[in-house]
């Protein structure tokens, strides 16, 4: 009988129904792991679910019954793939979850910004509007998003999405090319999507190539002084230098739900960014759409059924795979 650890059901959160598989098993869960917990918790299981909990080399050496850790979230760079094939552990995750969440979160982000909605709601709540001696107070900018640029940095599902979202409200979308290498496929070259957007937004993975991609010498070249939204990971801007692009005025301001680590500090350049009035940073919440999460959980429980039928999908590392 196959026996099933979940090691962090919390990062689901709660509205979430997780259905338990359909074939004869064990079942545990637990809301959080600590690190000093994973072995005692996983010592018996075949089956370990997770999301952010941690499973090294070191650690999976320790569990010699397991044979698939169903990763509850599409990065695995919790997961140590490389001893996982080594040991045969097969390694799936989820896809294609949070086409509607993400893009929608993106515009949140900016239209926050760009229309000062916070202080706004703010001002009005201290009393302003009644101050203000008409009908309405002009305190902070409102600036439209139609007809500008949107840069996106990021070809996959989320750009496409959001492309098709920014020209329903009438901004231009333009695909910038990798950074380094020449524009095909009707992409915009690197540089002059940086000089000519009036927004620019993220929606690409953290990797060795994109890690620090966007730093002080990419804002000096925004010439529009845009907005930046990044949606995608933490690491790929550079914090110390979106500091310094905020008070200079390189940028507009930015709209971030990704930090690196999460959460950060109390006392971290990106805590001391959120406090600017033209920044608004929220706790990687942009997948996490009510509908998004409960996609997540069946195809969670979808993924573990079909390993054990013999038909595993998502496979990202295991027996077989390069």
């Amino acid at each position: 009988m196959q026996r099933l650890v979940f090691l962090d059901r919390a990062t689901l959160g709660p509205r979430v129904t997780l259905r338990r598989p359909d074939f004869p098993h064990a079942w545990a869960e637990y809301e959080a792991t600590v690190p000093a917990e994973i072995v005692e918790r996983l010592q018996d299981a075949t089956i370990a679910i997770i999301n952010k909990v941690p499973l090294d080399a070191e650690t999976l050496a320790r569990l010699p019954s397991l044979r698939l850790i169903a990763v509850a979230a599409t990065g695995t760079d919790v997961v140590d793939k490389q001893a996982c094939a080594a040991r045969g552990i097969t390694v799936t995750n989820i896809q294609r979850y949070s086409q509607r969440s993400v893009p929608e979160h993106t515009f949140a982000l900016m239209l926050a910004v760009r229309r000062s909605l916070i202080q706004y709601r703010e001002s009005t709540i201290n009393g302003r509007w009644q101050q203000s001696g008409q009908f309405c107070f002009f305190d902070y900018p409102i600036v439209d998003l139609g007809g500008t640029r949107l840069g996106i940095i990021g070809r996959g599902d989320l750009g496409q999405r959001v492309a098709a979202i920014a020209r329903g409200v009438g901004m231009e979308p333009v695909f910038a090319a990798r950074k380094g290498e020449p524009a095909t496929d009707g992409a915009t070259p690197w540089e002059e999507m940086l000089a000519t957007s009036d927004v620019i937004t993220l929606h690409c993975p953290l990797t060795p190539q994109t890690r620090g991609m966007i730093g002080l010498p990419e804002f000096e070249q925004m010439a529009r002084r845009p907005l930046l939204v990044n949606t995608a990971r933490g690491g790929i801007v550079q914090e110390d230098a979106l500091e310094t692009a905020l008070e200079r005025g390189l940028v507009s301001g930015a709209g971030i739900d990704v930090t690196l680590p999460e959460p950060p500090p109390a006392d971290s350049v990106i805590m001391r960014i959120a406090r600017r009035p033209n920044v608004v940073l929220t706790p990687h919440v942009a997948w996490a759409s009510d509908e998004a999460r409960q996609t997540v959980a069946d195809q969670l429980t979808a993924a573990i059924e079909a390993y054990v039928a013999g038909r595993p999908f998502n496979v990202v590392a295991g027996p077989g795979v390069s």
